[in-house]
């Protein structure tokens, strides 16, 4: 069989999905992009339109700029936070020769049968003014009136960082697994101390882990939903609810469409910029 041959079977065995996907995926965005360019009117619902008005009125509103930022801000936080808290697990996984292997990797899964909804609920009852965290606190001592914690920024994102965490954790064993452990003998051997071969050795070598879990942590950051719903309250907005009051409670699908598509513009930009910063760094 010729090579033009096997690349034309191939091509004929991915075809049908690929236009699956394709349709599934492309159809629906253009709809919504055709849906953002029309006019919202009170009582008409949605007037056809070419006009960019809608996005105009997104990028000139200082409350929505905020959304956005505060929405990236978050993002960014979130994958940080779940990169120093889960590059550690994910060494020790990769490393261990235990035989509780399987229920550790389990311990790190079973999180994600858990809907968001339901583990921001039990976040709910710790935060709360009389939850588990201030009543321990104040039982202790420590305090002598209940902490402010829920409705802050400060909850949603740890909050976020427990939904988020076993993506990158999953993201990094994988890939450190695959890393030879003699590198690191050798690194020692030379004389390295582990905080040099952490970032000289280990680091690069794991970068494909890494870029996956970051990007993967910072897109499910970025749409989070029930997180900062009902820890974050209904003052503090994020792109993500944002979109659904606008489709949902103010009916305005055209404003809703715009919202959509600029969270879906900054994820992939912002995801593609760090992307390429991080290969030109190690192609250095």
């Amino acid at each position: 069989m010729t090579r033009a041959a096997r690349k034309a079977g191939a091509a004929g065995l991915i075809a049908p999905a690929t236009l699956v996907v394709a349709l599934g995926l492309l159809l629906p965005l253009g709809l919504l992009f055709r849906y953002s360019l029309n006019r919202f009117v009170p009582g008409e619902f949605m007037v056809d339109a070419l006009t960019v008005e809608n996005y105009i009125r997104f990028f000139t509103d200082p409350f929505y700029t905020t959304v956005l930022w505060r929405t990236v801000r978050i993002a960014a936080i979130v994958t940080v936070i779940c990169l120093v808290m889960g590059f550690p697990l994910a060494y020790v996984l990769a490393r261990t020769q235990s035989r509780f292997k399987n229920l550790l990797l389990m311990a790190v899964v079973l999180p994600l049968f858990v809907g968001n909804a339901v583990r921001a609920a039990g976040w709910m009852v710790a935060f709360g003014s009389r939850g588990v965290l201030n009543a321990s606190l104040m039982g202790l001592g420590v305090i002598s009136t209940p902490i402010d914690i829920m409705f802050t920024e400060t909850a949603v994102i740890i909050g976020i960082t427990a939904v988020n965490l076993p993506f990158m954790v999953l993201s990094l064993q994988s890939v450190i697994e695959g890393i030879d452990r003699s590198v690191e003998e050798a690194a020692f051997n030379l004389g390295a101390p582990p905080r040099l071969m952490l970032w000289r050795v280990l680091l690069p070598l794991a970068m494909p882990g890494v870029l996956a879990g970051g990007i993967l942590t910072f897109i499910l950051g970025m749409n989070a939903y029930a997180t900062p719903v009902l820890i974050g309250g209904p003052r503090f907005q994020t792109m993500g609810p944002l979109v659904y009051g606008q489709f949902i409670e103010q009916n305005n699908w055209p404003f809703g469409a715009t919202v959509a598509f600029v969270l879906m513009a900054a994820t992939l930009v912002l995801t593609s910029l760090s992307n390429i910063l991080v290969h030109r760094r190690l192609h250095r």
